[in-house]
C-alpha cells in the first residue's frame, strides 16, 4: 500500500510540475527569445527599467527556474526564480488598479488573479518541494537509506612483523 501511495504522489507531483513550468517555458522559448527587440521595447513602455538587461535576467530566470522544476533538481530554488520573475510580471504588466477602461481594468484583474494562483502553485513547491519522482525526492531516499542502514564493520589494521 505504501508502494502505491508514492508512486501516486510522484505522479501527481510530476504532473504539477510539468504544468506548472509549462507556461514559464513556453513564454521564454516561444516569445521572449525569439521576439527579444519587441519584448524589450513593449517592456520599456510598460516602464520596466533598462529592459534588455532586464529582459536577459527575465529569460535567466524562467529557463533556470523552469528546467529545475520540472526534472526536480534544486526544486525549491527554480520555484522560487519562477516566483521573482513572477512578482515583477504582475507588478509591470498587470497593473490592473491603475486602469481606468473597465473592459482592460477587468482582463488586467483577470491576468493578476491568474498569477496569483500560479504563484500559490510555485509557494506549494517551495513549501514541499519536488516530490518522490524527481531529483531531490531521489537524493532524499538515497541519503534516509544511507542513514539507516548500519555502518559498515571496522577492518582490524594490518599486523606489521616488528625486527627482532
Amino acid at each position: 500500500m505504501e508502494q502505491f501511495k508514492t508512486a501516486v504522489l510522484g505522479f501527481v507531483s510530476l504532473l504539477a510540475r510539468l504544468m506548472i513550468a509549462a507556461i514559464f517555458l513556453a513564454s521564454a522559448i516561444g516569445n521572449k527569445i525569439p521576439q527579444f527587440k519587441a519584448t524589450a521595447d513593449y517592456m520599456a513602455s510598460e516602464g520596466v527599467p533598462n529592459p534588455k538587461f532586464a529582459l536577459f535576467g527575465a529569460i535567466g530566470l524562467l529557463l533556470i527556474g523552469g528546467l529545475s522544476v520540472i526534472i526536480g533538481a534544486w526544486t525549491r530554488f527554480g520555484a522560487i526564480f519562477l516566483l521573482v520573475f513572477l512578482a515583477a510580471a504582475t507588478w509591470y504588466f498587470h497593473d490592473f488598479w491603475r486602469i481606468v477602461d473597465p473592459v482592460q481594468r477587468q482582463l488586467q484583474s483577470i491576468q493578476f488573479m491568474k498569477n496569483m494562483a500560479i504563484a500559490g502553485g510555485l509557494l506549494s513547491l517551495i513549501a514541499f518541494g519536488g516530490g518522490p519522482w524527481s531529483v531531490d525526492g531521489w537524493i532524499q531516499i538515497k541519503q534516509e537509506e544511507a542513514e539507516s542502514s548500519p555502518p559498515a564493520k571496522a577492518r582490524p589494521a594490518p599486523r606489521t612483523q616488528q625486527a627482532a
